[in-house]
């Protein structure tokens, strides 16, 4: 049974056509795993018991989202291998509850 995984885009780069169409490519590549194509994130804020803070928009903040199937976390690594990354990438399976 396929599972679903988060995968979070780390980092941010001003796009260029030439990075627009690597990621429209990916995205055609993946489509028939893709569960919600997720969309880009600007800055934010993180609010914990001692406060808020903001989040700034750099190369460590995490710029977007995709939840696609896999059959595992390995086969969920090898789809988020193949974007094109701008920093890094992380994949988290999503639990049921």
């Amino acid at each position: 049974m396929m599972k679903k995984y988060m995968i979070l885009h780390v980092g941010y780069e001003t796009p260029t056509p030439e990075i627009m169409g690597a990621w429209g490519k990916w995205f055609e590549s993946i489509a028939d795993k893709t569960v919600d194509p997720g969309s880009p994130l600007g800055p934010g804020k993180e609010i914990s018991h001692s406060g808020t803070k903001e989040m700034p928009h750099d190369k460590a903040a995490i710029t977007g989202y995709v939840v696609i199937n896999a059959d595992s976390m390995d086969d969920a690594v090898r789809i988020a291998k193949t974007c094109p990354i701008i920093t890094s990438v992380r994949v988290y399976e999503a639990m049921s509850m």
